[in-house]
């Protein structure tokens, strides 16, 4: 007989939230007119998906009703990413900013400006395949497990299933046509777990292409 899947914590959403904060120095910034870093990273990413807002808005919403330090809710706090409130004020006044913000935000999410990600956490938010592959598979530790980073793309090829590989090929492609720079470029791989140096006389960008040429025809 198989198992039931694992439940999601019960503020799973209000964790990503929160994480965009820890990513943007763990503290609440935010004013009634302007989100800080994290919640404007995080709205960028909700712009793509409106739906992810509006959960987030209801699991404040039931957090602050219940109470924050209620012990019903005490192990799923415990969880969640610890964000400090500005002095004067307390996490639930923080959370209620944010969610004004994210109301606002769910009214007209194409007002939400948008730029390159910001943080470690917004490359991720952005590029969740291409992160998981790069992160597991080309990492620095990668020769513990494999003699080359080639080998390393070819086990990549023969475990991932065909929607995960053509996703992350797409997800190659948004990313070399959205940074313009090497510099960035770097920034952004590194954040989504490459920790190698491209092959020798090879650009950081060819060795992507490349790497988007083999996971594609595979």
């Amino acid at each position: 007989m198989s198992q039931a899947p694992p439940l999601e914590p019960r503020f799973y959403e209000l964790g990503e939230l929160l994480e965009a904060y820890a990513d943007a120095g763990f503290m609440f910034t935010d004013t009634a007119e302007t989100p800080g870093p994290g919640l404007a990273s995080y709205l960028r990413i909700a712009a793509r998906d409106p739906a992810r807002a509006a959960t987030a808005v209801r699991q404040i919403d039931e957090l602050l009703s219940v109470g924050l330090f209620s012990e019903e809710i005490a192990d799923d706090v415990e969880d969640l990413p610890h964000i400090r409130p500005p002095m004067g004020t307390s996490v639930e006044d923080c959370l209620r900013v944010a969610r004004d913000h994210l109301n606002r935000f769910l009214e007209d999410p194409s007002r939400v400006p948008q730029m390159n990600p910001q943080n470690h956490w917004e490359w991720n938010e952005r590029f969740p395949q291409l992160s998981q592959f790069l992160g597991a598979y080309l990492h620095r530790n990668y020769a513990e497990f494999y003699a080359s980073p080639e080998a390393a793309v070819d086990e990549y090829v023969v475990e991932a299933v065909p929607e995960d590989r053509a996703q992350a090929a797409q997800e190659i492609t948004e990313l070399l046509t959205m940074v313009a720079s090497d510099q960035e470029l770097h920034t952004a791989t590194t954040a989504l777990g490459l920790d190698l140096l491209p092959p020798d006389e090879t650009s950081l960008r060819q060795w992507l292409e490349l790497i988007r040429r083999r996971i594609t025809t595979a």
